[in-house]
C-alpha cells in the first residue's frame, strides 16, 4: 500500500503514468489530483499548517478559530465530502459537538488499495450512516463510486455534497475559465438570475464563466443544472498551464452546483486574508444551510432540495474527474 505523508498528514496515493491521486486518511479528503507532466494540482491546499482532525483541540489550537468550523478547517484540503449536513449546524447541534459540513470530513477512514483502485470506508455515529467510496484511475480520468447506507430504522433526509475547491496556481484572477450546463440560479442574498450572467450591485453584469474574483468574502451562488440533460458537469481551464480539469456526474444524483469564493477577504483565523479559492460544489441541495433550513426549504425552482435514504437502505452515486492538456475550453461535452 502506498502510504505517505502529504503536508504533514497521513495519506495514501494511487498513480499511473499520467495522474497521481492523494487521499487523506482522516477526513477522506482528495487532497491532490496531480497532472504529472505539468506538475499542477488544481485542488486547493490551504496556506495554513494542516493537522489531523483527531489531534484538534479548541484550547490547544486557537490558530484555527473557535467555532463549529474550526475542526474542519484544521484539516481541510481539496475535495471533501459534506454528509449528512452541508453548512452550519444549528446552535443546539454545535453545542453538542457537531461540526460544519457534518462528520464525514473529520472522521478516520479505513482505506485499502488494489492496484489503481482504492476503497475508503467510514461510519458516521451521530448520523447513523455508513459511507463507502471507491476510486479508480484510468488514464487521465478518476472514477468515483460512492454509497451511503442508513443503518437506522428511520428514513432520513440528508444533504450530500461533493465540495470540490480549486486554488492557485491553477486558479488565477481574470484568467481561469469555467463552463457548466446551468439553468436558473440564485445568489445567497436571494436574487435570481439566468446562468451564467449575474447582475451586479452596481448595475453591471458578472459572467460567472470567468473567475474574476469579484465576489465578496463568502460569496455564493447556486445553479440548477439543466433539467434537459441527464449528465451535469463543470469544466475549469487554466490558460497558463493549458490544463482542462473538471467533474462529470448524473444530474439526478446532484442537480445543484454551488459556486463559492474566498478572495483574500476573511479576516478571522485561520483565513487571515491570505487565500484565494473557488468552490465548485455539486450537490443534492441548493445551499449550505442548517438541517432545519434545508428541510423547511424543501425545493427551489421546482427541484427537491435534499435526498432521502430509507431505513436500512443504501443509496449510491457515481461520477468522475478528469485532467488533461487542452488548447482551449470546450462549451459542452
Amino acid at each position: 500500500m502506498a502510504w505517505t505523508t502529504f503536508r504533514d498528514r497521513r495519506a495514501i496515493q494511487i498513480e499511473n503514468d499520467l495522474v497521481r491521486l492523494t487521499m487523506l486518511a482522516q477526513g477522506g479528503h482528495i487532497a491532490e489530483i496531480l497532472h504529472k507532466q505539468s506538475g499542477v494540482n488544481p485542488l486547493w491546499i490551504p496556506p495554513w499548517p494542516s493537522i489531523e482532525p483527531s489531534a484538534y483541540s479548541r484550547e490547544k489550537h486557537p490558530e484555527y478559530g473557535a467555532d463549529a468550523e474550526s475542526k474542519l478547517l484544521a484539516g481541510l484540503m481539496g475535495h471533501n465530502l459534506c454528509l449528512d449536513l452541508w453548512g452550519s449546524p444549528s446552535p443546539e447541534e454545535a453545542a453538542a459537538g457537531m461540526t460544519v459540513h457534518g462528520e464525514a470530513s473529520i472522521l478516520p477512514y479505513e482505506i485499502s488499495v488494489n492496484g489503481l483502485e482504492l476503497t475508503a470506508k467510514c461510519s458516521l455515529p451521530a448520523a447513523q450512516l455508513r459511507f463507502e467510496r471507491r476510486v479508480r484511475l484510468e488514464g487521465e480520468r478518476v472514477y468515483f463510486a460512492e454509497a451511503v447506507e442508513n443503518v437506522s430504522m428511520l428514513d432520513r433526509p440528508i444533504a450530500w455534497t461533493e465540495h470540490v475547491t480549486l486554488g492557485p496556481p491553477f486558479l488565477e484572477k481574470g484568467v481561469t475559465q469555467f463552463r457548466a450546463p446551468g439553468a436558473k440560479a440564485r445568489s445567497l442574498s436571494g436574487r435570481d438570475f439566468d446562468w451564467p450572467l449575474k447582475p451586479g450591485a452596481d448595475g453591471g453584469v458578472e459572467d460567472l464563466r470567468v473567475f474574476t474574483s469579484a465576489a465578496a468574502s463568502g460569496g455564493f451562488d447556486t445553479v440548477l443544472m439543466d433539467p434537459r440533460q441527464d449528465r451535469a458537469f463543470f469544466f475549469a481551464f487554466s490558460p497558463a498551464s493549458r490544463l482542462l480539469f473538471g467533474y462529470v456526474w448524473k444530474r439526478a444524483d446532484f442537480p445543484w452546483l454551488g459556486i463559492w469564493e474566498e478572495n483574500y477577504a476573511r479576516e478571522h483565523a485561520p483565513w487571515n486574508r491570505r487565500t484565494l479559492t473557488r468552490g465548485m460544489e455539486f450537490s443534492a441541495s441548493p445551499f449550505p444551510e442548517s438541517r432545519r433550513q434545508m428541510i423547511d426549504r424543501r425545493s427551489l425552482f421546482g427541484e427537491q432540495g435534499y435526498r432521502w435514504v430509507p431505513a436500512k437502505t443504501k443509496v449510491q452515486a457515481e461520477y468522475h474527474a478528469f485532467i488533461t492538456t487542452a488548447a482551449s475550453i470546450p462549451e459542452s461535452l
